[in-house]
């Protein structure tokens, strides 16, 4: 497994930003392999950033949606910049979007249905991204009426 050089220790609290709210780190290819192995249902993969808009909008935006109604069935996570392979296997399924980072899909039964890229997050406040995550988890995660 390639590693990048940022420090482990530095990064730490920026994975746990995720995982202490229910994500599941993917490390490996084949732990990216396995979560879509589980096609059924929603799944929100993030590729978490040490970037200052991934700390001051997307992370926190992020665990504001997820508190405030319906939500993806399984959470997951890549770093950018760390686990080179896992991360590059992520980005395999955001097919027609440039890398970026941080970076959000939405899969709903496999398939792509929503993607929030750098430049969507860029400049927004944490509401504003928790705002638009709300509504589209409101349309593809809750569950049918």
């Amino acid at each position: 497994m390639r590693i990048h050089g940022y420090d482990p220790v530095k990064v730490l609290p920026m994975r746990e930003a995720l995982t202490q709210i229910g994500f599941e780190e993917l490390l490996s290819p084949q732990d990216v392999d396995r979560a879509f192995s589980v096609a059924e249902g929603t799944m929100l993969l993030v590729v978490n950033s040490v970037c200052g808009c991934a700390a001051g909008s997307a992370r926190p935006g992020l665990r504001q949606a997820l508190e405030r109604g319906p939500r993806p069935d399984r959470l997951a996570t890549v770093f950018a910049g760390m686990e080179l392979e896992a991360v590059e296997r992520a980005r395999s399924h955001f097919a027609g979007y440039e890398p970026s980072s941080p970076q959000m899909g939405l899969f709903r039964d496999g398939k792509l249905v929503f993607m929030l890229e750098r430049k969507d997050i860029e400049g927004r406040s944490a509401d504003e991204i928790a705002t638009d995550l709300t509504r589209v988890f409101a349309d593809h995660c809750a569950p049918a009426s």
